[in-house]
């Protein structure tokens, strides 16, 4: 199976639920790697990185927050939170922390299994760029004047020498923009896209992962356009 290969992360300091949870991915078929603490999910993620995360919040010592503040700029890892703090605040937080997704407590576990199912899945690529893009051999231009190329089948996003550091999520929105470039995408549309097993229609992740995208990639807001009352856009240039 596939699956079975992919490891799997789970930051929780619950003993109940982190057992359970382990024993229900392990028969899923993921290999399982556990931590209480913080500072040890980080060790063991720097000993074998892992392919997803699953991160509580209200941890001891460090908490969940700081962990995938610490731990985003070395993985494009799916990071997906479990959390019985299920406020506005918290959840938008968390993603601007860096996480892709945010399932809150109690849950059933065939949720979890289908939420890292739709995380790891790799999206279809585009046989051919948008007519709205730029084609090159190393990928679409999606900024002549910055150089600005965005390579879907290595899945890479590069300002001249600069590779810009893309993690899974990211990777998926920036590609339905690019295939769809110069159309307006809502948001609704976005997130069947992106999160095809849902997302409890909370838009706000869309909203979250595009202007983590547009700090990244475009700061002046020239390539990834905001289209009030519409959604977003990727105009080329």
């Amino acid at each position: 199976m596939q699956q079975a290969s992919k490891r799997v992360l789970l930051l929780e300091d619950d003993y109940g639920l982190r057992t359970s949870l382990r024993l229900f991915l392990e028969q899923e078929g993921f290999v399982v790697g556990e931590a209480d603490d913080a500072e040890k999910a980080q060790e063991l993620d720097a000993a074998e990185p892992f392919d997803v995360m699953l991160v509580d919040l209200m941890l001891g010592g460090i908490d969940g927050f700081t962990f995938i503040r610490n731990v985003r700029p070395q993985t494009a890892a799916p990071i997906i939170v479990i959390s019985a703090r299920d406020g506005a605040r918290d959840v938008v937080t968390a993603l601007e922390a860096g996480a892709d997704d945010y399932v809150r407590k109690p849950f059933d576990v065939a949720e979890i299994r289908a939420r890292i199912r739709a995380a790891l899945r790799r999206p279809d690529l585009p046989t051919a760029p948008h007519p709205g893009g730029f084609p090159t051999t190393t990928g679409i231009v999606l900024d002549s004047v910055n150089d600005l190329v965005f390579n879907p089948a290595a899945a890479t996003l590069r300002r001249g020498e600069e590779d810009l550091h893309l993690t899974s999520t990211e990777f998926k929105v920036l590609l339905a923009l690019v295939t769809n470039a110069g159309r307006v995408m809502s948001r609704t549309n976005l997130l069947d896209q992106v999160w095809p097993d849902g997302h409890h229609g909370d838009v706000r992740v869309v909203d979250v992962h595009m202007s983590r995208l547009r700090i990244k990639m475009d700061p002046d807001a020239s390539v990834l356009v905001t289209v009030r009352g519409l959604g977003y856009r990727v105009v080329p240039r």
